[in-house]
Protein backbone atom coordinates (compact mmCIF):
# COMPACT_ATOMS: atom_id res chain seq x y z
CA UNK A 1 0.00 0.00 0.00
CA UNK A 2 1.27 3.42 -1.33
CA UNK A 3 0.48 6.73 1.13
CA UNK A 4 1.24 10.28 -0.75
CA UNK A 5 0.07 13.69 -0.54
CA UNK A 6 -2.27 15.17 -2.86
CA UNK A 7 0.55 17.41 -4.37
CA UNK A 8 2.87 14.54 -4.82
CA UNK A 9 -0.48 12.55 -6.33
CA UNK A 10 -1.20 15.83 -8.59
CA UNK A 11 2.32 16.06 -9.88
CA UNK A 12 2.35 12.03 -10.43
CA UNK A 13 -1.27 11.01 -11.68
CA UNK A 14 -0.48 8.48 -14.13
CA UNK A 15 2.01 6.79 -12.15
CA UNK A 16 -0.26 6.38 -9.63
CA UNK A 17 -2.74 5.51 -11.85
CA UNK A 18 -0.90 2.84 -13.35
CA UNK A 19 0.10 1.37 -9.96
CA UNK A 20 -3.46 1.00 -8.83
CA UNK A 21 -4.11 -1.04 -11.71
CA UNK A 22 -1.69 -3.31 -11.19
CA UNK A 23 -3.68 -4.26 -8.10
CA UNK A 24 -1.28 -1.70 -5.50
CA UNK A 25 -3.80 0.20 -3.07
CA UNK A 26 -2.91 4.18 -3.31
CA UNK A 27 -3.68 6.15 0.00
CA UNK A 28 -4.16 9.78 -0.98
CA UNK A 29 -3.78 12.67 2.31
CA UNK A 30 -4.02 16.05 2.74
CA UNK A 31 -1.82 17.37 5.65
CA UNK A 32 -1.63 13.57 7.13
CA UNK A 33 -5.37 13.11 7.02
CA UNK A 34 -6.80 10.41 4.46
CA UNK A 35 -8.66 12.12 1.21
CA UNK A 36 -9.12 8.99 -1.03
CA UNK A 37 -8.10 5.66 -1.47
CA UNK A 38 -7.31 4.63 -5.55
CA UNK A 39 -8.10 1.17 -6.02
CA UNK A 40 -8.01 -0.75 -9.12
CA UNK A 41 -10.84 -2.58 -10.44
CA UNK A 42 -10.04 -6.48 -10.51
CA UNK A 43 -9.53 -8.03 -13.72
CA UNK A 44 -11.99 -10.11 -15.35
CA UNK A 45 -10.13 -13.50 -16.93
CA UNK A 46 -11.31 -13.49 -19.92
CA UNK A 47 -11.68 -16.98 -21.77
CA UNK A 48 -10.67 -17.90 -25.56
CA UNK A 49 -13.63 -17.53 -26.94
CA UNK A 50 -14.31 -13.85 -25.35
CA UNK A 51 -11.42 -12.73 -26.81
CA UNK A 52 -12.19 -14.08 -30.36
CA UNK A 53 -15.79 -12.55 -29.97
CA UNK A 54 -15.13 -9.38 -31.73
CA UNK A 55 -13.30 -11.03 -34.32
CA UNK A 56 -16.19 -13.23 -34.95
CA UNK A 57 -18.64 -10.33 -34.79
CA UNK A 58 -16.60 -8.50 -37.79
CA UNK A 59 -16.47 -11.70 -39.63
CA UNK A 60 -12.69 -11.81 -40.20
CA UNK A 61 -12.82 -15.92 -37.91
CA UNK A 62 -15.98 -18.13 -37.31
CA UNK A 63 -16.21 -19.65 -34.24
CA UNK A 64 -16.58 -23.23 -33.84
CA UNK A 65 -19.93 -24.45 -32.60
CA UNK A 66 -20.08 -25.50 -29.02
CA UNK A 67 -21.15 -29.34 -28.31
CA UNK A 68 -21.34 -30.79 -24.45
CA UNK A 69 -21.73 -33.91 -24.88
CA UNK A 70 -18.97 -34.78 -27.96
CA UNK A 71 -18.00 -38.15 -28.03
CA UNK A 72 -14.29 -39.25 -28.80
CA UNK A 73 -13.99 -41.27 -32.36
CA UNK A 74 -12.90 -44.56 -31.70
CA UNK A 75 -9.61 -45.65 -31.30
CA UNK A 76 -8.26 -47.05 -35.27
CA UNK A 77 -6.50 -50.42 -34.73
CA UNK A 78 -3.96 -51.26 -37.15
CA UNK A 79 -1.49 -54.34 -37.71
CA UNK A 80 1.94 -54.11 -37.36
CA UNK A 81 5.03 -52.08 -35.79
CA UNK A 82 3.80 -49.41 -33.82
CA UNK A 83 4.88 -45.55 -34.98
CA UNK A 84 6.52 -45.92 -31.41
CA UNK A 85 8.57 -48.54 -32.23
CA UNK A 86 10.06 -46.97 -35.51
CA UNK A 87 10.76 -43.35 -33.51
CA UNK A 88 12.81 -45.68 -30.80
CA UNK A 89 14.85 -47.43 -33.35
CA UNK A 90 15.76 -44.00 -35.34
CA UNK A 91 16.62 -42.13 -32.29
CA UNK A 92 19.44 -45.56 -31.50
Amino acid sequence: MTCIGIREFKGHVTHYVDLASRGEDVTITRWGRTMAHLVGEPRKERGLRDQLAPLAAAGLIALPSVTKNRRLPRPVAVRGTPASQFIIEDRR
